[in-house]
């Protein structure tokens, strides 16, 4: 069973900062091979993938987080952290981790945390 934990949520002012981390240390997996992203769900609406960095460590982000947030992960850790600064209230919503690794000829192998709830207060 792959284990994704996720974890820094909370509450936090508008204007703050908050860094979010995905720990994968206790998955039997090679995470150097996974792309690695975070996502936010708001009750009501689809789920939005917030960012993302690859196994090459090439970076994506939703234009709602650009130029306030940073993606980075350290492999040998297994672990992938979601910088976020100037957080607005749009911003609220549950952050779940998943990992992703393509697989020739088969589905891709992805794997979800259980998700952390921030909630930006204003």
């Amino acid at each position: 069973q792959v284990e994704l934990v996720e974890s820094g949520g909370g509450v936090v002012q508008a204007g703050g900062s908050l860094r979010l981390s995905c720990n994968a240390a206790t998955a039997s997996i090679y995470f150097n091979y996974y792309d690695v992203a975070w996502n936010r769900q708001v009750p009501g609406k689809q789920r939005e993938l917030v960012a993302i960095i690859r196994a090459n460590h090439s970076t994506e982000y939703a234009d709602s987080v650009k130029g306030r947030a940073s993606i980075s992960r350290d492999n040998i850790k297994k672990t992938m952290d979601l910088q976020m600064n100037n957080v607005k209230p749009e911003d609220t919503g549950v952050y779940s981790c998943h990992a992703r690794r393509p697989v020739p000829g088969r589905s891709a192998l992805v794997y979800w945390g259980q998700g952390t709830q921030v909630t930006v207060s204003s």
